[in-house]
């Protein structure tokens, strides 16, 4: 995926979340009205909760404004600005929640007007049902955890509106129990805000990223020719967004292609994971006991191919670093050789998973050399290679 594409999916993303926070707020005025008017204490308390969501996603919206503002304090952005509201917020929806809970319990027993209160909270539950279920396919489409988050909370709410709906079409056959509806309802309030808080006292006390994400990220630095292993991953949250520096060592006896990989490799975790916001990679690099130099041939046991992209086969050679000895020697065909399209793209993706440290080829701009040598590998002439190691 390139650059672009990301930017379109993050802005994608961000467009759908702005649509999430306007339903869920006519969501809740609209439970909200129904509920004082029609003396529905548990539509009351489902407006509340559909508000929790109205307050969360703001709450994202402000950080992400304010950590896109620049401060010399504050090299690394102000993402726990959104934090600290997130916490604010859900302290006042605890408090919510208890005040629907303590009516549930000792409020003075009312019969809600099914006329007001029926038709919003089934039309609230389609809404949240349909509306929950686009947002989940949008999750899965821009591989965006915090749409698939949203979506859940949708669906979580259809179980709460549920139940006030269920109290609602029990008040005509006589049975009023609109105050045990609105205790259950009170539960989810409580768990939405509870959430909330821990959620973000979790981020305020540097709680590292989902260990799934780091593992992914760990897995796509390793998958680096030049990365032997990550050594150290230190990982954060910020707000919904992610930090992550860790230290790798590089099988490179240059500092300079060290630090070029490094730099790269911060570029393209930027653009591999939209979530991330900072990428830090401390190099430490030495020359490993072995490296493996992969030569372009006609056949097994063949001469060099001097055209790399239409070579058959390619020559794997394990050898010592220190005086060049060849420990291993393996031919692997070349799998891409008759693609009609993309050819120099498709190879190059292919022998980078090969890992090598040298390419035996003529220097030129074509697109397989062009990749190897950003991903620090470094092209040797064919003039240059012994007998001894063919």
């Amino acid at each position: 995926m390139d650059q672009n594409q990301s930017q379109k999916q993050i802005a994608a993303a961000k467009r759908q979340a702005l649509v999430s926070i306007c339903i869920n707020f006519f969501l809740a005025i609209g439970k909200g009205a129904a509920g004082m008017l029609s003396g529905s204490t548990a539509l009351l308390g489902d407006a509340i909760n559909s508000a929790t969501d109205v307050f969360s996603s703001t709450a994202v919206y402000v950080g992400v404004w304010v950590a896109g503002r620049e401060h010399p304090s504050f090299p690394y952005g102000l993402y726990r600005a959104e934090t600290v509201a997130a916490l604010v917020t859900s302290i006042a929806v605890i408090l919510a929640g208890y005040e629907v809970g303590r009516k549930a319990l000792f409020g003075a027993p009312s019969i809600p007007d099914v006329a007001i209160a029926l038709p919003v909270a089934a039309v609230s539950l389609l809404v949240s049902l349909g509306f929950g279920l686009i947002q989940l396919r949008a999750g899965k489409r821009l591989s965006s955890p915090a749409l698939t988050a949203d979506a859940r909370d949708y669906l979580a709410d259809v179980l709460s509106t549920s139940v006030v709906l269920i109290s609602l079409l029990a008040v005509p056959l006589g049975y009023n129990v609109d105050r045990v509806a609105a205790g259950i309802v009170s539960l989810f309030v409580f768990y939405a805000g509870g959430q909330l808080f821990v959620g973000a006292l979790k981020e305020l006390l540097d709680a590292s990223i989902d260990r799934e994400t780091e593992r992914k990220i760990i897995r796509f630095v390793e998958q680096h020719p030049r990365i032997s292993r990550v050594e150290k991953c230190f990982s954060r949250n910020a707000g919904g967004r992610y930090l992550v520096d860790m230290d790798v060592v590089m099988h490179t006896p240059s500092h300079k292609i060290a630090d070029l990989v490094a730099d790269r490799l911060e570029e393209e975790l930027l653009i591999k994971f939209p979530g991330l916001v900072l990428a830090r990679i401390r190099p430490h690099y030495a020359p490993g006991k072995f490296m493996r130099r992969v030569t372009p041939v006609e056949g097994p046991e063949g001469g060099i191919s001097l055209h790399l992209g239409k070579a058959p086969w390619f020559l794997v050679e394990t050898m010592k670093t220190e005086n060049k000895e060849v420990m291993k020697r393996e031919f692997v065909e070349n799998r891409y050789k008759d693609a009609e399209k993309k050819k120099g793209l498709l190879i190059g993706r292919w022998l980078l998973k090969l890992k090598p440290d040298e390419l035996v080829a003529e220097d030129n701009e074509s697109v397989v050399l062009v990749l190897l040598k950003e991903a620090g590998v470094e092209i040797v002439h064919p003039s240059s290679v012994t007998s001894t190691t063919m």
